[in-house]
C-alpha cells in the first residue's frame, strides 16, 4: 500500500518561496520596492542641491562693487583676481604692498569689516559686500591717523615694504585698545615680518600713539 505523500510534497503544491542562495520572494521584493524608493529620494536632493547651487561666475571678468575706504568702486575682475592685485593695479591704491604673495609676510594686510586680513590670499569677489580698509584710508583731511604719525615720529620704518602692513594691524589693535601694552603691540604684529628687524622701534610707535578723540 503507497505511503501517503506530505503537504509539501503534493504535485499541485505551490513552490517554495525560497530561492537557492536564501533570499525569498518577499524579501527580493521588498528589497527592490526599498531600493526604488531611496533612489527617488536621492534624486530629489539631487535636483534640489542643483536648483539651489549659485550661479557660477567666469572664467571671463564679471561686474563687482567694492566699498574701499568709504567709497563704492565699481570694478571688472576675473573671479581668480586677488584684492590686493585690484586695489594695487585696478584702483591705483598702491599703499598696499605685495611682498611675498603667499600670506607669509602680512605686507598686504588690509581691513575687511576691521579685521586684518593678508589681501594676497584674500579673493576680491569675497570683499565684495565688506568694508574695505586700506591705508590710504586712514587719513582724514588731510592728516595722517596718529598711528601713522607716530611710525614717523618715532622711526618705525627702513625700506618701507612692511610698513603698511604693520600700519594696518597696529591701526587695528588702536580701535580696541587706545593705550596698548608692549605685549599687546607684539601680539597684533606676530603676523608682520620685517626684514630690517625694526620692531623695537614699531612698538615704540604703537604705544605711543594716542588716538585724538573720536580717532581711530
Amino acid at each position: 500500500m503507497p505511503k501517503p505523500l506530505k503537504p509539501d510534497s503534493r504535485p499541485d503544491s505551490e513552490p517554495s518561496s525560497q530561492n537557492n542562495n536564501g533570499v525569498s520572494r518577499r524579501s527580493f521584493l521588498k528589497g527592490a520596492g526599498l531600493t526604488a524608493a531611496g533612489t527617488a529620494v536621492l534624486d530629489a536632493v539631487n535636483l534640489a542641491a542643483i536648483e539651489m547651487a549659485p550661479e557660477a561666475s567666469g572664467p571671463g571678468v564679471v561686474p563687482v562693487t567694492l566699498n574701499v575706504n568709504g567709497v563704492a568702486k565699481k570694478v571688472e575682475i576675473e573671479p581668480r583676481a586677488m584684492l590686493a592685485e585690484v586695489l594695487r593695479f585696478q584702483l591705483d591704491l598702491t599703499g598696499t604692498k605685495v611682498v611675498c604673495d603667499r600670506g607669509a609676510c602680512s605686507a598686504c594686510t588690509v581691513l575687511l569689516d576691521g579685521t586684518p586680513v593678508n589681501s594676497c590670499m584674500t579673493f576680491a569677489m569675497d570683499a565684495a559686500g565688506k568694508e574695505i580698509t586700506t591705508i590710504e584710508g586712514l587719513m582724514k583731511n588731510g592728516e595722517m591717523h596718529p598711528i601713522q604719525a607716530a611710525f614717523v615720529a618715532h622711526d618705525g620704518l627702513q625700506c618701507g615694504y612692511c610698513t603698511s602692513g604693520m600700519v594696518m594691524s597696529c591701526y587695528s589693535l588702536l580701535k580696541h585698545e587706545p593705550h596698548p601694552t608692549r605685549e599687546q603691540v607684539q601680539q597684533a604684529v606676530s603676523g608682520n615680518l620685517c626684514r630690517c628687524g625694526t620692531y623695537p622701534k614699531v612698538f615704540e610707535a604703537a604705544m605711543n600713539a594716542i588716538p585724538k578723540k573720536g580717532g581711530a
